[in-house]
């Protein structure tokens, strides 16, 4: 049936005809403007509306809230990694892809742990990878200089080798000169965290959060760097938090790799070469961010949305989202790529950063399993309760406002 509709870009764009109309929702910057516009001109019967939202939660609630009342649900529906298990658990509303999508696109083609994160108890592959967020560690070459520490980023591994070791140094730096070693607590906390084999939820969906061992060794770690200095007591994403990129308000910060973009938009053209980046994180390998991209039942052609989901999250497409927003490839075939692996980043001294996250990205040795609402577990309860540490309220009592809202969450 033919139908009219406009072109990708829904608030502009000319009036076409169409045999297939497809919507597609994702949330801050995928790097897909110019990958739909290029399907569609290899696609002529599709039509493709793109629902782009400013942040990952409105993006999610009004999924959900879609998905229980039955309509309005995009064809093609972006899921963030902390919100992967709730789709999960309702995974009988999406499609299974291994039926509906290209017979040449299977789960091997990721890398197993992003594609088994994806995956029911019955084998049912429910989202195609989109990027991944591998671990490296970005800091300030100058103010390591200033304050006498190496600044090349192989002779600062060492200083990286372990949290411990990480810490240490920051009560060095913040002795020597005065400024905060790390931006906010809790984004330290949520890289230590999700570098767990056992997150917020054990794989029964049972919340852990006051059981388990390695979370509250993490919350000590934090905490103590806090309580002696280390801390800029930032808000991340938040005004005061990107201002102090220009500032030199801290000297490291966790950095997955779509951090890289963040960092160079804040920090400005004026601090160009002083940032830097080193594959040596805390700890080894870890995994931030990252998502995926599923086919509701309720799409009226969900063969036509999953073969653009399929196309959208092919190597050649993943390299150039890549390249365009920093959304690193999550499939194998694209990790081995030169044109990958030659990316450098001007901004970081010429940093091989495409073969640098390919390598953080291949250490990492399976998937948290993340559990129902551990995404606003991280988000809202343990961040809220580490910005009260920053603010001065007692670390037994912050912690203690963490159990609780974890546990009232996940009633």
């Amino acid at each position: 049936m033919l139908s009219t509709t406009a072109a990708c870009g829904s608030d502009e764009g000319s009036t076409v005809t169409a045999d297939v109309e497809l919507t597609i929702a994702t949330f801050n910057e995928f790097g897909y403007e110019d990958l739909l516009k290029q399907y569609q001109d290899t696609h002529p019967h599709v039509r493709i509306t793109h629902r782009k939202t400013g942040k990952a939660d409105d993006h999610h609630q009004t999924m959900f809230t879609k998905l229980a009342s039955g309509s309005g649900l995009a064809d093609v529906e972006a899921v963030e990694e902390g919100w992967i298990n709730q789709v999960m658990a309702k995974s009988d509303q999406f499609n299974d892809l291994t039926k509906i999508g290209p017979s040449d696109v299977t789960a091997e083609r990721w890398l197993q742990w992003k594609s088994d994160a994806a995956s029911n108890r019955d084998g049912e592959l429910i989202g195609y990878g989109t990027d991944i967020g591998p671990m490296a560690m970005c800091y300030r070459r100058d103010l390591f200089e200033d304050a006498g520490l190496p600044s090349d980023p192989d002779a600062v591994g060492e200083l990286f080798a372990t949290w411990e070791s990480y810490f240490a140094t920051g009560d060095r730096f913040v002795a020597k000169s005065g400024r905060a070693w790390f931006d906010s607590a809790s984004q330290v906390f949520n890289a230590m965290v999700n570098q767990n084999k056992v997150g917020y939820y054990d794989r029964d969906d049972n919340l852990v959060v006051e059981s388990n061992e390695a979370i509250k060794k993490d919350w000590d770690q934090v905490t103590a760097a806090v309580g002696g200095g280390q801390s800029a007591k930032l808000v991340a994403f938040g005004n005061e938090w990107n201002t102090a990129f220009k500032n030199a308000a801290f000297a490291t910060k966790t950095c997955p790799s779509w951090m890289l973009g963040v960092i160079e938009a804040q920090s400005g053209p004026e601090n160009e070469d002083k940032w830097a980046v080193t594959a040596s994180f805390p700890g080894g390998a870890g995994n931030w961010g990252g998502s995926f991209l599923t086919v509701p039942k309720q799409s009226k052609h969900p063969k036509e949305a999953a073969e653009l989901a399929a196309w959208l999250t092919a190597p050649e497409q993943q390299i150039k989202a890549f390249t365009a927003k920093g959304a690193f490839p999550s499939q194998n075939e694209a990790l081995l790529s030169p044109a990958l692996l030659n990316q450098t980043n001007p901004y970081f001294g010429n940093a091989k950063v495409g073969a640098l996250f390919a390598e953080q990205a291949n250490k990492v040795p399976a998937a948290q399993h993340k559990g129902p609402a551990a995404g606003q577990i991280q988000d809202k309860v343990f961040a809220d309760a580490l910005q009260a540490v920053e603010s001065g309220v007692e670390v037994d009592e912050a912690w203690k406002q963490a159990v609780e809202g974890a546990t009232k969450l996940a009633k």
